[in-house]
């Protein structure tokens, strides 16, 4: 299926490796020209050259979205070199989670600023750009938490919730002006962070995807692929989902207990 996304420009937050990595590639095989920012050098640089090997019309630029002046250096550098910005993918996030009483202040305000105030100043910043181009689409990269959180979630799960509300507020706000803002709600998918996790812990990837599976009690009994991800997250961006917005779609094997 083509998704009409030849020439369209996408800047994609947290896109240096895992799920935002592999969204810039599935992008890239499209047609069109990507964006990605990160805070790790070493990161950046290893997913700059990967899309290079695919075209030579990307951009990637070292920006924490926790910091407005990078994250708007980010945008600019992107608006200046395509004239133009059609989509926004805000990925940026971590996993961050424990009991109420373990959870200081600190870390709340630290898990708000990166997944929301970050998706907030990006949506703001891109904001001018999309409705110079007529039109365009956002899509929040959240967690099924959000729907359905579990003991021991927070703060991700009540900062992911957030970003569920900023969606449906958004689509509403802004869809006369013909920008949709979707949400994508993933489970266990393969990302860096379990390879990190794997690293750390000693145990082989496979044993820590195996435990996932089981912790999660997902119902098609593997993790998901991210390449799985990135088809759907490219879809939603593109103008084959023209009448999606405010949604917030499950990719999870079907381990949330609500859809």
């Amino acid at each position: 299926m083509d998704l009409h996304l030849r020439g369209s420009v996408v800047l994609i937050t947290g896109g240096t490796d895992g799920l935002g990595a592999a969204l810039a590639e599935r992008l890239v095989e499209e047609g069109a020209r990507v964006a990605i920012c990160g805070r790790d050098p070493e990161r950046l640089e290893a997913a700059r050259a990967r899309l290079s090997d695919l075209s030579s019309d990307v951009l990637a630029v070292r920006a924490d979205v926790t910091h407005p002046d990078q994250l708007a250096a980010f945008v600019t550098a992107a608006a200046e070199r395509w004239q133009r910005i059609d989509g926004l993918v805000n990925n940026a996030g971590q996993s961050a989670a424990g009991r109420i009483e373990e959870i200081a202040d600190e870390a709340w305000t630290a898990d708000l600023e990166l997944k929301l105030l970050g998706a907030v100043r990006a949506t703001r910043l891109v904001l001018p750009h999309l409705r110079a181009a007529g039109g365009g689409s956002i899509l929040n990269v959240l967690a099924v938490g959000a729907k359905a959180p579990g003991a021991g979630s927070m703060p991700s799960s009540a900062s992911r919730a957030a970003g569920m509300a900023l969606t449906k507020a958004l689509s509403k706000e802004l869809g006369p002006e013909r920008i949709r803002v979707n949400a994508l709600l993933i489970g266990v998918i393969e990302s860096g962070q379990w390879v990190r996790r794997a690293e750390e812990s000693g145990r082989s990837l496979d044993q820590v995807y195996a435990d996932l599976v089981t912790a999660s009690g997902i119902p098609l009994g593997r993790v998901g692929r991210a390449d799985e991800f990135a088809d759907l997250a490219a879809f939603l961006l593109s103008e084959r989902a023209s009448y999606l917005t405010g949604t917030a779609i499950n990719l999870d094997g079907g381990a949330s207990p609500v859809i």
